[in-house]
């Protein structure tokens, strides 16, 4: 969120939130969920709201946050006054996702194998080597050319106390909501969907599905999957547009 957070921090208030067990948030040995995570967005929200007043606040997310904000959004729509999704996840496959509310799609015999105390340590030690890091960024931008100042810092954060907790839930699949479909059509708030056509993260089969909503604004960016640092200016003039005049919240027909 950095190049975002240093264009707007000149103009408006902003925040950035580390969720559980990244950033300088608490990285302790639980269960990561998507509720937890979900709770921790409408935390943050309450503790805005109680530093600014309650007028409602515009928040933006990246990938798998998405599933979260838009889950903290239905749950408590009045605090958000739109949406942005940036490159969120859930829209790809064949099929919806439309399982049981609360649902995950995590993968016990999978976070068994991860956490195995023989191999733990040295198979996220290799996920997070600088060769590795850079490998999945070049697959997230889907080319070589890459922010080196974000490689710097994954470098360094993945190295921090406990840092290997909530990546093993990640990747066995525990964050990711198995009823986001039902999640995004409950979105009542002008909601911004923006995603690249480049690397591994270009399966939105499912946006079409909400083409038709009219509350929902989408639009591709010729990039990789974080466009904000390929095409700053193109991408903010776009969100600034968005958020001068958000369309009015309506469900479709």
């Amino acid at each position: 969120m950095r190049p975002l957070y240093e264009h707007y921090r000149a103009s408006r208030t902003v925040y950035a939130l580390d969720l559980p067990g990244f950033g300088f948030s608490e990285r302790s040995d639980r269960r990561y969920t998507p509720q937890l995570m979900t709770e921790t967005v409408q935390q943050m929200v309450r503790e805005i709201q109680q530093r600014h007043g309650a007028a409602a606040i515009d928040a933006l997310a990246l990938s798998l946050s998405c599933e979260f904000l838009a889950r903290a959004a239905t749950q408590a729509p009045a605090a958000f006054r739109t949406l942005a999704l940036v490159s969120p996840t859930g829209f790809n496959g064949a099929k919806p996702r439309l399982g049981a509310p609360g649902s995950d799609r995590g993968m016990p015999w999978l976070y068994r194998a991860f956490t195995f105390p023989l191999w733990s340590e040295a198979f996220y030690d290799l996920l997070t080597s600088p060769r590795s890091i850079r490998f999945f960024l070049e697959k997230t931008w889907g080319s070589k050319q890459i922010d080196e100042g974000l490689l710097q810092y994954d470098c360094i954060t993945s190295r921090r106390p406990g840092a290997r907790h909530a990546p093993f839930y990640f990747v066995s699949g525990y964050l990711f909501s198995n009823d986001i479909r039902r999640v995004y059509e409950a979105l009542t708030q002008p909601v911004w969907m923006r995603h690249g056509v480049r690397g591994d993260f270009v399966d939105y089969r499912q946006e079409a599905a909400f083409a038709d909503r009219l509350n929902w604004k989408m639009q591709r960016f010729d990039t990789g999957a974080l466009p904000y640092f390929e095409v700053p200016a193109e991408f903010i003039a776009s969100y600034d547009a968005f958020l001068a005049a958000p369309m009015r919240a309506r469900s479709s027909p």
